[in-house]
Parts: structure tokens; sequence; C-alpha cells
């Protein structure tokens, strides 16, 4: 259902239109009479190579981000010297810092010239749907991560190469409007239904309607402290959602998958490619990179590690997707000094000699769970098949029951399901993508009711900082960036800066690309480096309380 070639992901990739104000490097297309070109490459070709594209990105560069701003990762600072300084000093969060997710742009312009595609029979109108929907999806990231971004006047390419930047809020309202459009595009049923062309559900139309819904309802729980007329409009939005579907235990996980095979490294699960092994087997550099943060490793052990009086919640309950995640060694040490086997890690900024790095080299890497699940694989042919099939997450279901479960806390008389029920199931839901049995996650659940922070149990505002911890474990290499905002956010959980920070607190958002600044210089705003770790007007709308 998801087998179709790699050479239409290329061909819609290449073709990508300009999204703002940024330079001819992605207008790059030759007036080749043999070449097909961009306004002949019709809606059924373009989604899958956009879609997997913009993954591409997500499965990189957000992927390592959002697991180093979480305090998920750290590197090996044994093999490699002073490894992501510039994530963990954050003393130069400028107009250079983390650039690749502003690339993202493009993907979206492959989106918007879907939607802008002629379509006088509508033909195309399922196209379109899913076109708006994942343009949602990516520009949200965006915005949450940049505020003030070119909307109305981007995706136009030669015809308006330095657009305005819009407001943040007005952005997300139009968003959200988008995904409605969608719904109501599907529902009519006109047009040609998608079958391997849609690299995300193979055609099920009914899902794609269940995912705009989940992505509204992210949206509008993302806006939970606005005050005012965003207030009264995000509750009347939510009141639309009282009775609508969401990606739930039927549905899954969210993935796209356009036919990854071990061919070659293009064709690779880029989630593979960037952080275990290439298409000959050979392991890629970040696998000895990325080692476990001390801090994560330490959640995970009990808090055994560090004795921290800031994780009590973790107390002497071992987390049974810790080896799952990163790898067991031998050789740890609890702070009591009793040797265990089990997550090793290093602290955020710290090189050897000093605290937080241990004496044995030995310590956690990323886990075969992330990449085969539940599946055995008895060889690196088994790893690379294992993990082509599984897809790239676009949104778990443990993202999607939790964020219910929040829905549902915050608005229970919109969302009368138990939350309860949703948070129990998310949990369980992020053990077994990763190949915990069911039955043990249940136990786990069993076992975190008492625990205030970390289980349903307590206040509300417990409750959802049970939330926010179970949703950083979840997202810990699956989308760690969603996680990255969401404790933006809240706050939640505890995340401590690393020893070389130059920070008190993590950025709030990022600085515009160097492109911006010297391509639409009259429209970008100028942000400073001291501006992104301050609550200002440039900090994203839903943040600025």
């Amino acid at each position: 259902m998801k087998n179709n070639k790699f050479l239409t992901a290329i061909l819609a990739g290449a073709l990508s239109l300009t999204a703002a104000s940024c330079s001819n490097e992605y207008l790059d297309v030759n007036e080749n009479p043999n070449s097909v070109q961009a306004e002949k490459i019709t809606p059924d070709l373009i989604i899958p190579g956009a879609i997997s594209q913009a993954h591409r990105t997500q499965a990189g560069t957000m992927m390592q981000f959002g697991n180093l701003m979480m305090n998920s990762w750290a590197g090996n600072s044994y093999s490699f010297g002073g490894p992501f300084a510039r994530e963990f000093n954050l003393a130069t969060v400028d107009n250079t810092f983390y650039t690749g997710i502003w690339g993202l742009y493009p993907r979206i312009a492959n989106f918007a010239q879907v939607e802008a595609y002629p379509n006088p029979i509508n033909q195309y109108d399922q196209y379109i749907a899913i076109a708006k929907i994942m343009k949602a999806y990516y520009m949200q990231y965006i915005v949450d991560l940049y505020g003030d971004v070119p909307y109305s006047e981007a995706f136009r390419g030669q015809e308006n190469l330095t657009p305005k930047y819009d407001n943040d809020s007005d952005i997300y309202r139009n968003l959200i409007q988008n995904l409605e459009d969608a719904n109501a595009l599907i529902a009519a049923g006109k047009g040609d239904i998608p079958g391997a062309q849609d690299v995300v559900f193979g055609g099920d139309m009914d899902l794609w309607t269940k995912f705009s819904n989940t992505l509204k309802l992210r949206m509008l729980i993302r806006m939970s402290k606005v005050t005012g007329d965003l207030a009264t409009y995000r509750n009347t939005k939510l009141q639309s959602l009282s009775s609508a579907n969401f990606i739930n235990e039927l549905d899954g996980d969210v993935t796209v998958n356009p036919g990854y095979n071990g061919s070659n490294d293009d064709s690779l699960n880029p989630f593979l490619l960037n952080n275990l092994m290439n298409a000959s087997q050979t392991t890629v550099q970040n696998y000895s990179l990325v080692i476990v943060s001390e801090h994560f490793a330490n959640a995970m052990q009990g808090n055994l590690i560090l004795n921290d009086p800031n994780m009590t919640k973790f107390n002497n309950l071992g987390d049974p997707r810790r080896a799952r995640l990163f790898t067991n060694v031998a050789g740890g040490t609890y702070y009591n000094g009793a040797a265990y086997t089990g997550l090793k890690g290093i602290r955020q900024g710290a090189v050897p000699g000093q605290p937080g790095v241990p004496a044995n080299t030995n310590t956690s890497k990323i886990a075969l769970g992330n990449f085969v699940g539940a599946n055995v694989p008895g060889s690196n042919a088994d790893i690379i098949d294992f993990a082509n099939a599984r897809g790239g997450v676009l949104m778990s279901l443990a993202e999607s029951q939790l964020l219910q479960a929040e829905a549902a806390l915050r608005y229970p008389t919109i969302f009368t399901y138990s939350a309860q029920t949703k948070f129990n199931t998310g949990v369980i839901a992020s053990g077994v993508w990763i190949g915990v049995p069911a039955a043990t996650m249940n136990s786990y659940v069993a076992a975190i009711v008492t625990r205030p922070g970390l289980g349903w149990t307590g206040t509300d505002a417990q409750k959802i900082e049970a939330i926010m911890t179970q949703k950083w474990i979840a997202l810990t290499n699956v989308n760690p960036t969603e996680m990255f905002i969401e404790y933006n956010r809240t706050g939640l959980p505890y995340t401590p800066m690393a020893t070389t920070s130059q920070q008190a607190n993590k950025p709030y958002r990022l600085v515009y690309p160097f492109s911006e600044y010297a391509a639409n210089a009259a429209n970008v705003p100028n942000i400073t480096s001291a501006q992104v770790f301050t609550k200002n007007q440039y900090t994203p709308f839903w943040n600025q309380n």
C-alpha cells in the first residue's frame, strides 16, 4: 500500500517552489525541453515527495534539536571534543542556529502548490485535503519555533521573493481553517481517492479526517494560556471538536513510508540512516556521538544515579522502556555506591574528569527498540528491513492519547471521555512502539498511580505534570521537538540546563536564518540572541503570558 518508488519523492522534492524570501536555491529547474516542468507536476506526484522530504527534516535536524533541548541526549565526550557545544552553552543562538528547521518551507510550498493546482472538475479534491492537513502540520512547527513568519504572501515563487511577515496568531487561525476545509473536502467525497500516492494512510480518508482533528486539537491546546479574544476563539473551536474522532488505539501511530528500502542511503528510513547505520550496514557517526544524558538515565533508573531532589517522583522505580530507548551497559554506579547494569549517561556539557562523566567509558547508546520495535533482528540486514517497514513517525499514538488526556482534564465539559483512560493508553502505547510488552506497560501504569507528577493522581496541576513527564519519555527518539515546544508552554517536566550553559533557561524561540536577513531585510524582524531567552513581543503568541 506504501510501495511507490523514490523517484516520485525525488522528483517532487527537486521541484519545490520557494516558500518565503528565500533565494533561487529552490527554483533551480533547468529549462531542458526533455525535463518535466513544475507546472506539469500533478498533485498525485507532488504529495508523496513533499511528505517524504518534509519528514527528513523531522527525522534529522528536529530529532537532534529536540532531544538535546529536552536533555535526553548528551554527547560522547570520551571520543569527541566538546560535542554539541553550541546546544549546551547556548551562547550563540543566532541566525545560523538550527536553520535546517526553516528548511521546511520548500516542502510547505509543495503543499501550497497542490492547493493552488487547477482543479475545475474537483478531480484533486482529496489530494488538496491532504495538502492542507500537511501544510498545517509543518507550518505549525514554523510558527511555534519562530513566531511571526511569512505566510499570506509566501509560496508565490518569483512573483514575490520578499513576502511580509504575518502575525503568528493570524497564521494559527488560518491553519485551523485549513484543517476544517480539508475535512469538508474529505466529507464531500469528490475526486480521485489516493492509493499508493498517499504515503501516510494509503488512501484511507477517514484516517486523514481523524489526523486533521487531532492536529486541530493540538493547536488549540497549545493556546491553553491565551486570554481575551483568542481564548474565546479557542473555546469556540474546542467546542466544535466535542464529538470529533481523533487518532486512537485502533488507528495506531501516524507514520510516513514512501517505500523505504535498503537499496541505497537515500531510500532508507531517515531515522535509521541518521542514527544507526547506512545501506551498506556501516554504523554512522551519530551512533558513536549520541549518548543518553545523565538526566534521562537517572529518570529511567529511578533517581538512583543522582538522588536528585527534583526527581523524587521517580524514586526506586525502574522504567520498563529504558533498555528499549537506550542500551543497557554494565559498570554503572548508583549514588550510594552500589553497582548496577542499566542506563549510564553523561551529563550535558561535561567532559572526562568532571562530575557526570563516569570513569568507565562504556555508556548507553540509542537502542534497537527505536528502530525495530518488538521485532528480534538476527542481522544488520534484518534491522534495516524492520526499520524501513515501520516508517517514520509523524504523530505517535502516545502523543495523541496524552494530548486527549490533557484536553479532557482542562476542558471536562467539552471532552467527556475519561482523561485517565487516555493517559494510561498513551503511556502503554509509548512502550509498545519500542517493543515493551503491553502487559509490562500495564504493570508500570499500576505502579505509578500513587506517584503525583508521574502517574494519574493528585491535583490537576500534578496530573498536567504527569502528562508532560510521560510525553517527554514517549517522544524521546520519536518527536522530541514537539516535546520541547510543550516544555516551553508548560515549563514541564523538570529539565536542567547543561553544565556549560550561559543562559538561565532554554530558548523560547529560534532566530530567523541569515538568508532572510540578506534577501528580505525590509520585512524580517531583527531578533537578537538576548531576546530569544526572554518573553517579549517576539515570543510565539501562545507563550507570551
